[in-house]
């Protein structure tokens, strides 16, 4: 079904130019802080994790330094196991379920792998609320040689760094506002007609359909499932106009899509999604999802190393 919706930047049908792209900018606000509610969970774990500043954005290189915690006594020989969250910087739980599994459970899969975590990829989408960098950019489809996202190239610079990843786990979340606001904006910059589409009501994952590990997804759905309700198929039998491969589970191909879930050659990855805006379900309760998510997949691949 199509609509005539109308955006309010640009002009319907022509792709956004510089003057669009500013004027979008202008319209955005910073809705919360990055150096009060994150930074400083990451800093209160310097005790028990190596903290490393992989990068910063030059938007305001003082305001959104990079940050990654890893595994103190790395050991080259285990296998490493990569968390990435706020790539969409408005995804919360991403961000804090990233910092609560390290917070909480991390030192406890140690004993099989190194373990490092980037909360916050996108620290100016986290403050405005927002799927986009500043130049109106998606960081989650820029995962690619001479990214245009400040935010995709700086984690890219990291994973280069990093020895044998296995496992990558990207926290994400779909939200009604994708369907509100973000899907509207990516219509109007792109000079496309806006399509509607459905927002799942729960949990699910993306997997990698070349590569796809559908008891690793499994392992994750079931350990979700404890925590919050699993998203249902809509009436076509897909999520998000994708076809539903398995119980919450859609497929995409993640490195084609330029996703953050192809940033590594990993054995076994995931894109989680949490649905905050259902009544069903609290912020805390979404980070925790994220957590259950992370440990489901590490025990079932401890199980199978």
């Amino acid at each position: 079904m199509q609509t005539t919706y109308r955006y309010p930047v640009g002009t319907n049908g022509k792709p956004w130019g510089e003057p669009e792209r500013k004027a979008w900018l202008e319209q955005t606000a910073i809705k919360r802080e990055y150096q009060e509610e994150v930074v400083p969970k990451i800093k209160a774990l310097g005790d028990r994790f190596d903290i490393e500043q992989y990068g910063a954005l030059s938007y305001d290189e003082a305001r959104f330094p990079l940050f990654c915690l890893k595994s103190k006594n790395w050991d080259s020989n285990k296998p490493t196991v990569l968390i990435t969250g706020g790539v969409h910087g408005y995804e919360t739980s991403g961000v804090h379920g990233a910092i609560k599994f390290m917070d909480t459970m991390a030192e406890h899969y140690q004993e099989h792998f190194n373990v490092v975590a980037a909360p916050c990829v996108s620290p100016w989408g986290y403050e405005t609320i927002n799927r986009w960098n500043p130049n109106a950019v998606d960081p989650n489809r820029s995962f690619y040689q001479d990214s245009p996202s400040e935010e995709s190239a700086s984690l890219m610079k990291l994973v280069a760094t990093l020895d044998n990843v296995l496992v990558h786990f990207d926290l994400h979340e779909t939200t009604d506002t994708d369907e509100t606001e973000f899907r509207p904006a990516l219509a109007a910059r792109n000079g496309i007609e806006y399509v509607p589409c459905s927002i799942p009501d729960g949990f699910y994952t993306v997997g990698d359909s070349e590569n796809p590990q559908p008891e690793f997804q499994a392992a994750i759905i079931e350990s979700v499932a404890n925590v919050t309700h699993i998203a249902p198929a809509d009436e076509k039998g897909n999520l998000i106009d994708s076809p539903m491969v398995q119980h919450g589970v859609i497929h995409y191909p993640m490195v084609k899509l330029g996703l953050c879930g192809g940033v590594t050659s990993c054995t076994y990855g995931t894109t989680t999604e949490v649905y905050p805006d259902s009544p069903k379900v609290t912020d805390e309760e979404c980070n925790d999802a994220q957590v259950a998510a992370v440990k489901g997949g590490l025990d079932y691949v401890i199980r199978h190393l």
